[in-house]
């Protein structure tokens, strides 16, 4: 019986198949464009983690990182329609309030301190929350 998929997965199985019915799904992204609607499936439902080749772990860690490559831009849908190369940046109002906010310093910096300091709990620390920690 098929394993019911996520939303996350359907999405992901979407865009590929997208990409397969425009021509822009290439086999292992930079090879010769797939022609064969069976090979496209395979490929949605491996990037998708839902094949039932793999086991879940492997599955989960698949969906992962093609989730993480979407977010990036890096699929072939966002470069075609120029998303792929555009980079965020900051309005000089953010860059000094953030540099301000850290005092220049890096989490390892601020995680370096902390552990000096002993400060408990330090290791799921977020940035914000270790200066707040080492401002006490």
């Amino acid at each position: 019986m098929a394993q019911q998929q996520t939303d996350a997965q359907k999405e992901t199985v979407a865009r590929v198949m997208h990409e397969f019915k425009h021509g822009e799904l290439r086999v292992r992204g930079t090879g010769a464009k797939v022609t064969d609607r069976s090979q496209a499936v395979a490929i949605a439902l491996r990037e998708a983690g839902a094949t039932n080749q793999e086991d879940p772990e492997t599955n989960r860690e698949t969906l992962r990182k093609t989730k993480s490559k979407e977010a990036r831009g890096k699929t072939a849908q966002a470069e075609a329609e120029g998303k792929g190369a555009q980079k965020r940046t900051m309005d000089a109002a953010t860059k000094r309030r953030t540099a301000s906010d850290s005092q220049g310093r890096t989490k390892q910096a601020l995680y370096a301190e902390a552990r000096k300091r002993d400060i408990p709990g330090r290791s799921s620390m977020t940035k914000s929350e270790l200066e707040r920690a080492l401002a006490k």
